[in-house]
């Protein structure tokens, strides 16, 4: 069981624990306002809320989105600005529009191919190597 504080919240540990991500990053997304934990002295206490916001910064990560990208995800959310529903859809519990998959499609789409290019230059290289 992940270990609670008083007021119920999670410690860094718990988070960085139930999610498989280290400390430093969640020390980095809560620089950088992503997260906002409240203090008890020295310990940070991340709320429901914290954590929810974790697992979809880290959904967006996964789709391969910037952070600065996921912020204005998140303050979109936050602030009832998603786009309508007919033109966007939950991916993950990230509020996606139409244009913002495409678009993320193309990019991801187009590293896929500069990767594959890569290990096939590597592949062949790493044969000649061996060979020798």
């Amino acid at each position: 069981a992940a270990e609670r504080d008083l007021s119920g919240g999670f410690t860094i540990s718990d988070l960085a624990r139930d999610f498989g991500v280290t400390l430093r990053t969640l020390r980095f997304y809560e620089s950088r306002g992503l997260l906002s934990p409240s203090r008890s002295g020295l310990t940070r206490i991340y709320s429901g809320r914290d954590k929810a916001r974790l697992a979809l910064i880290l959904k967006g990560k996964q789709l391969g989105f910037t952070l600065v990208e996921i912020r204005a995800m998140l303050a979109n959310e936050e602030e009832g600005l998603t786009d309508d529903a007919a033109d966007s859809a939950s991916v993950g519990g990230l509020q996606l529009s139409r244009d913002q998959i495409v678009e993320q499609l193309d990019l991801l789409r187009s590293q896929r191919s500069e990767i594959e290019g890569a290990i096939a230059e590597l592949e062949a290289t790493l044969g000649r190597l061996t060979k020798a």
